[in-house]
């Protein structure tokens, strides 16, 4: 029995068949990753109004309607889910194979990644866990991984920039528009 092997690791495979790898990213891939990144600004824009809130709250004052708390609380919603919808169209469709470097630059790359899509899913769910539970150790926990989130978006950015600008491979291309 013949098996069909992905052309590389981690390519996605219909019962059986070779997928080839994509050679860019969807527009949808593109799109959401615009949109995810809009999403996280948004939420450190809006961080003092839940942090006021949340001590407010923990001297037992009563909650009040404000919008840039529910702004902050529904953009956590929409950052999980477009971040699962993402893995999930990476998953089905690929992703493009990665930009040569070297194996640190390769390594921090998937680290890079790997961090901000684990990071797309706690952010959310620790944030949830503090408000809707009001439980301590989750908004504690949940500030903790925004300092993580931040180091590793500027590593992203760094990346990008170096990429772009010092090796000039035009990497920035990669989500600016879309390839098959």
């Amino acid at each position: 029995m013949q098996h069909a092997f992905p052309a590389r690791p981690g390519a996605p495979q219909r019962k059986g068949q070779m997928m080839p790898a994509p050679t860019g990213y969807s527009r949808n891939q593109i799109a959401l990753h615009w949109v995810v990144f809009v999403l996280i600004a948004q939420q450190f824009l809006f961080h003092d109004a839940i942090a006021s809130a949340w001590d407010r709250i923990g001297e037992g004052a009563e909650m009040t309607f404000d919008p840039l708390v529910l702004a902050h609380v529904a953009g956590g919603a929409l950052v999980l889910l477009f971040a699962l919808w993402r893995l999930g169209l990476r998953a089905r469709r690929g992703a493009p194979a990665p930009i040569e470097g070297s194996k640190l630059q390769v390594a921090a790359a998937k680290i890079t990644r790997g961090g901000l899509y684990l990071l797309m899913i706690l952010m959310p769910v620790s944030g949830s866990v503090a408000w809707f539970g009001g439980v301590q150790a989750a908004a504690e926990g949940h500030e903790v991984l925004k300092v993580v989130l931040l180091a590793l978006v500027a590593l992203h950015v760094v990346g990008v920039v170096y990429h772009q600008f010092v090796l000039r491979d035009d990497t920035l291309a990669r989500m600016r528009r879309a390839g098959g």
